[in-house]
């Protein structure tokens, strides 16, 4: 499987390692091949170090308080990280667009990922479809990929948790 850069993978992808790090460059690299991203060397301690930087800057959009901050916090992610649109065949599986060039150590490679399939996912479903969970002591970051765009939290178990906790709220006052 090949990640769809310009999809929601990358999105995907960002909120998975901003929710769980990758402790090793080893890591790192298990975890982009998981996910389907092509790589073509290995990740390094730098490359780690950077991510999580990167990583921490994409936070603050997802945490953006309205559409225009967040415009203005990707857009400065966006001028970093990528470079113009070109097609490749770089995998053998298909022509597809890069807005990166080529030969990047991962982390700039993740970097220009992430910021384009951020940005087309924000223009593409809505400014809106980032944030953090609701549930209190979760708080994790995510991306709504919902069909109706209201999702409030991270994961179904998230959702149950405070469902149950405003049930029992709810029944203790009637009682």
């Amino acid at each position: 499987m090949r990640l769809n850069p310009y999809g929601e993978d990358p999105v995907r992808l960002a909120t998975s390692l901003t929710t769980s790090p990758p402790l090793t460059p080893e890591e790192l690299t298990a975890r982009c091949i998981g996910a389907g991203v092509v790589l073509e060397q290995q990740a390094t301690a730098d490359d780690l170090a950077e991510v999580n930087v990167f990583l921490g800057r994409w936070l603050k959009v997802v945490e953006a308080s309205n559409p225009q901050a967040r415009a203005a916090l990707l857009n400065e992610l966006l001028a970093e990280s990528s470079a113009y649109p070109r097609l490749t065949d770089h995998a053998g599986d298909g022509w597809h667009i890069h807005y990166r060039d080529y030969g990047l150590p991962v982390a700039r490679l993740l970097r220009a990922l992430i910021s384009v399939g951020t940005a087309l996912h924000l223009t593409g479903r809505g400014m809106h479809r980032l944030s953090r969970c609701e549930l209190t002591e979760c708080r994790n970051p995510f991306a709504d990929f919902s069909r109706g765009g209201q999702q409030r939290y991270c994961s179904p178990t998230c959702a149950n948790r405070d469902a149950v906790r405003r049930h029992r709220a709810k029944r203790a006052l009637a009682s």
